[in-house]
């Protein structure tokens, strides 16, 4: 079984929990971003502009701009990170057709996998950006 995010979603993460390690002035440019997280310097601010219409982060350009967490780190969930890039993190397809499931609405392993995705869910949700980052 493969659990992974899509690059635009690693990146994500990376950021967002480099804004949360920023310090006292919980500020970072994004050329410090892109150097923490070693995500690429022409792909960072696609990811930054999602976090932004999310509500996550402020972008302020000048002298004293760069990207900051809008709430405090320990409001913000790795679940909430994750579902503003990659979408709903429920399967919305059969885990053993790849489709809908059958008429009855049920294949025969839903209920597990069911589960299985709800406690996912939870363990990230349960995630904020202060408890990763310590």
């Amino acid at each position: 079984m493969r659990i992974e995010l899509t690059k635009r979603g690693d990146y994500a993460v990376r950021a967002m929990l480099a804004l949360a390690g920023a310090g006292e002035s919980g500020r970072l440019t994004a050329p410090q971003i892109a150097s923490l997280t070693r995500v690429p310097p022409s792909f960072l601010p696609q990811v930054m502009a999602d976090l932004s219409r999310a509500g996550l982060v402020e972008g302020r350009v000048g002298r004293i701009g760069g990207y900051r967490l809008l709430r405090p780190a320990r409001e913000i969930t790795l679940l909430e990170v994750i579902e503003t890039i990659e979408g709903s993190a429920r399967r919305t397809s059969c885990v053993l057709r790849n489709g809908p499931c059958s008429v009855d609405g049920r294949c025969a392993a839903h209920d597990a996998f069911y589960v299985a995705q709800e406690a996912l869910r939870e363990s990230l949700g349960r995630a904020t950006l202060a408890s990763i980052v310590g």
